[in-house]
């Protein structure tokens, strides 16, 4: 019952969010147009450049169409409903996290559904667009895995953003200073998905493997994927962000419990 009554609380604090975005349909419109430019022009640069090469380390130019959009569909939907983690700082030094701890309701729901990003559907369109144009330009052999690695991919890539950021929120309950340098591993993460992990050296696969896990919802499952190993399981690695998302949340409810107001 509890979750429940959770649920329809999160729908009402992104029904006023919502309302209060479109109270000005004209800037809401154009901020849609622009964040839809702004991801179609990273699309026109792997355009650019499989102008020049045909391959990338053995991945044609749907592989990495389909890498990219999964991947940018995952963070536009962990933007889409955790964006108020990205903003909690602000929540912090305005004293809002204070009224939130005295309502009777689910502290992540709040902060969550105070920020409702629906902005986001611009980027979202794009990586729709691309996903439709990776799948089309790929050699994938359609049938139920192939749609559960996808879809899993996208949703186990949610959750691991989403997590992310409620790391980010965490540091704020130690510091409410700058804690921009947790970019590195959204926006980085976002930024370099585009391709596969592997491209950029045996490090970095190691970092995304053992310390953020990003290669379970990306690399792996893109493996089997495109047939490149056919290894079944690969298609489950992407269940891995839950447990990193219970790592995350397990971090923001220690912030919690040592959290001291600051005031307004």
């Amino acid at each position: 019952m509890k979750i429940k009554e959770n649920i329809k609380l999160y729908i009402k604090y992104a029904s006023i969010c919502t309302q209060s975005v479109m109270e000005y349909k004209l800037s809401f419109l154009l901020m849609i147009i622009a964040r839809f430019l702004i991801a179609f022009c990273e699309l026109i640069a792997i355009q650019f450049l499989f102008s020049d090469f045909t391959q990338i380390k053995g991945y044609t130019y749907g592989d990495i169409l389909l890498c990219f959009s999964i991947i940018q569909m995952s963070f536009t939907f962990a933007e889409l409903f955790g964006n108020g983690f990205k903003t909690f700082s602000g929540m912090v030094k305005k004293g809002e996290f204070d009224r939130m701890i005295l309502r009777p309701c689910s502290l992540v729901l709040q902060v969550m559904g105070s920020r409702f990003e629906v902005g986001r559907t611009g980027p979202l369109l794009t990586a729709l667009i691309t996903l439709i144009l990776g799948i089309r330009h790929s050699q994938i052999t359609w049938n139920i895995m192939t749609i559960w690695t996808i879809v899993a991919m996208i949703i186990g890539g949610m959750l691991l953003f989403i997590g992310l950021f409620m790391l980010e929120a965490s540091f704020c309950f130690f510091s409410i200073e700058d804690t921009s340098l947790m970019n590195v591993l959204t926006y980085g993460a976002k930024s370099h998905g585009k391709y596969p992990i592997d491209i950029y050296g045996k490090g970095i696969m190691r970092f995304c493997t053992y310390i953020i896990p990003y290669t379970l919802i990306q690399y792996y499952p893109l493996q089997f994927l495109l047939g490149k190993i056919r290894n079944w399981y690969l298609a489950l690695c992407p269940l891995g962000s839950i447990v990193f998302l219970i790592i995350c949340y397990s971090i923001w409810q220690f912030g919690v419990k040592h959290y001291k107001s600051c005031g307004s």
